[in-house]
């Protein structure tokens, strides 16, 4: 029974799972740049990225010009959908889904190459209540930490 239990976690271990040794590299994350219309959404997915890279530490975090990789890019979509409505009035919404995309570059620092270049999407659910700009507002941190999330998973698992 033992040899059974302790056989069926052989394929799981601690650390990276790249085959890196956990810090043995350094990311610098610039700041983004916000092409829409939401203000300090390019702040907030900056810090979220930041905190999702030091959170996981298969990486060093550099915040200096001393990153072996750099990460750069910019939110280029946002936008609100309904979601649900009341049920007595079809007019008054209940939940919106806030998207965004970002367009995320990743650059090694010594050859300048480019390591990953893709676009991300994240989301997140907002109940507005009576301000829907204060609650749109109250939930930027939740589609940053999603979007930093994302973007972290893609550095973490790459072999590079």
């Amino acid at each position: 029974m033992a040899v059974a239990l302790l056989s069926g976690c052989a394929g799981y271990h601690l650390g990276p799972s790249n085959g890196q040794v956990a810090g043995s590299r350094s990311v610098q994350v610039r700041p983004f740049a916000n092409q829409t219309l939401q203000p300090q959404l390019g702040d907030a997915l900056t810090a979220a990225l930041r905190k999702s890279m030091q959170q996981d530490g298969t990486y060093r975090l550099a915040t200096h010009d001393d990153g072996d990789v750099i990460v750069t890019g910019s939110i280029t979509h946002y936008d609100r959908a309904d979601i649900t409505y009341n049920p007595n009035d079809i007019l008054t919404v209940l939940d919106y889904r806030v998207t965004a995309t970002v367009h995320v570059i990743v650059r090694e620092r010594s050859t300048g190459r480019t390591i990953l270049e893709r676009d991300v999407n994240g989301y997140t659910l907002v109940r507005p209540g009576a301000d829907l700009t204060s609650a749109e507002r109250q939930a930027m941190p939740l589609l940053a930490d999603d979007i930093a999330q994302k973007v972290t998973g893609l550095l973490v698992d790459g072999m590079w």
